[in-house]
């Protein structure tokens, strides 16, 4: 399992670059980036949670199955994605990040995206994506461009936390799966 690099790390705030099919052992990332993610307990990571600033995320959503069965087995790789256009209706969901252990609160986001992307095989691919999904390929997506959920966060709520913040840059915090601060 790889460390997940947690706030603080510059790699965090990077915009990360596009990768070709040539990016050595891409199939091998892509399958030790799942592995972290589960054992980190999470249904998405980017690679620069990882220290990887490159155009790769990965998300599986079978864990809303139960609400929702056609994600019984939504478990991608996301290459270079870009989103096309995002959809006007909002909704506001409580939202964590493994790089920022102990710190969850409601972000706002569109409930319906269009993006173009790549999958393992380098495969383009443009879909819709609406509900759930969505908002977490918008949470990964915010990773690969150097931004983190708390940026969402109103300015009174940002104040608020910014202990907590400060902690995590120190390395003062509780997680269940290794983490690296660079």
């Amino acid at each position: 399992m790889r460390p997940i690099y947690v706030y603080g790390s510059a790699v965090l705030r990077q915009v990360a670059k596009p990768i070709d099919a040539n990016y050595p052992n891409l199939k091998e990332l892509i399958a030790e980036m799942f592995e972290s993610m589960e054992k980190s307990d999470g249904i998405g990571l980017a690679a620069p949670q990882i220290g990887l600033s490159i155009r790769l995320f990965v998300v599986d959503a079978t864990a809303f199955a139960e609400e929702s069965p056609e994600l019984k087995e939504f478990r991608k790789p996301f290459i270079n994605a870009q989103i096309l256009e995002r959809g006007t209706e909002t909704v506001s969901f409580n939202e964590g990040c493994l790089s920022l252990p102990g710190i969850h609160g409601d972000v706002i986001r569109p409930t319906t995206i269009r993006m173009s992307y790549c999958d393992e095989d380098f495969v383009q691919h443009e879909e819709t994506f609406s509900g759930i999904v969505a908002r977490i390929i918008q949470h990964e997506y915010d990773h690969i461009d150097g931004k983190l959920f708390v940026d969402h966060f109103s300015a009174v709520k940002k104040r608020l936390i910014q202990s907590k913040l400060k902690n995590i840059a120190r390395g003062i915090f509780n997680a269940e799966y290794p983490c690296k601060i660079e």
